[in-house]
């Protein structure tokens, strides 16, 4: 059986949101003792509190957190009546416990030198990386953990793939791939940041044949071209890829900062008595 604690870790390991179920709470006759605890995904649950409408309550309150992307602790009280088709008659506290992945979702499109120096530095960080290229043998032989290498006749084909919010890095060894993927990925418009490499004639030139695409002012505002820590100098790959990954780290340390900050403003859910209250953040849905 796949338990709640090895489903938790499967999907801290890829990134993916889910929610922590755990039964705080119990009076009277219920289906199963506090403590009991389930995982659920998306599209997957992972472990039981006992089944029948009880735990199809749980699990649509789950899906309603991540749906709605909230990271706040939750406590729902229950009574196991006829309400919830249940004849057990007790009731009982579920915390809820949104597992909203912090991790940044980065794609390098592109495995040249700077590429290379590039990936090893964001694999250190609390990131995962999708590094694209049509080029198999352009890729090391040893894969930094975190980094999952794709190799594609048609790196244009990935854009459609990629995560909504992700940190999108464009820096191919062709022109003309990099207009493609530029293009595509100002199209979607659903990324958190978007670097392209090269100068700022390039950019000029990329925005002209933008523009006669169809594309406004506010969409090219997007685009980081040149992109980097303008403070960071130098023109080696080592040196370009730590002004790149240094202008990732302070967007993505600035976003996720303004996000908890915003998650953690909600009321103090009054479910419990007060012996028996958590000082954590608890909020309710609304």
């Amino acid at each position: 059986m796949h338990t709640w604690i090895n489903a938790l870790a499967d999907h801290q390991r890829r990134g993916e949101p889910c929610v922590l179920v755990t039964i705080i709470e119990e009076r009277g006759s219920t289906p199963r003792n506090a403590g009991s605890k389930m995982v659920v995904s998306a599209s997957a649950l992972f472990d039981t509190i006992g089944g029948g409408h009880l735990e199809y309550k749980a699990l649509h309150i789950a899906r309603q957190l991540l749906a709605e992307g909230r990271s706040a602790p939750h406590l729902e009280r229950f009574s196991l009546g006829a309400s919830l088709g249940q004849c057990c008659g007790g009731a009982t506290v579920l915390l809820f416990e949104p597992m909203i992945s912090v991790q940044a979702q980065i794609a390098v499109f592109g495995a040249g030198h700077v590429g290379r120096a590039l990936v090893p530095l964001l694999a250190a960080l609390p990131c995962r990386v999708r590094w694209i290229d049509s080029r198999a043998e352009e890729f090391p032989a040893q894969m930094p953990d975190g980094v999952q290498h794709i190799v594609s006749d048609d790196p244009l084909d990935e854009v459609a793939t990629l995560p909504a919010g992700c940190y999108c890095i464009v820096m191919t060894h062709n022109h003309a791939l990099d207009l493609e993927l530029t293009a595509a990925i100002l199209k979607r418009n659903d990324f958190t940041w978007f670097g392209l490499i090269g100068s700022r004639s390039k950019r000029v030139k990329f925005e002209h044949r933008l523009r006669q695409r169809g594309f406004a002012d506010p969409q090219l505002a997007r685009m980081r071209c040149p992109m980097g820590l303008a403070e960071v100098k130098g023109k080696l790959p080592i040196e370009i890829a730590v002004s790149i990954a240094a202008e990732i780290i302070a967007t993505y340390n600035a976003r996720f900062g303004q996000h908890d900050a915003a998650c953690n403003a909600g009321p103090i859910a009054q479910l419990l008595p007060p012996s028996r209250r958590s000082h954590a953040p608890l909020t309710s849905l609304t």
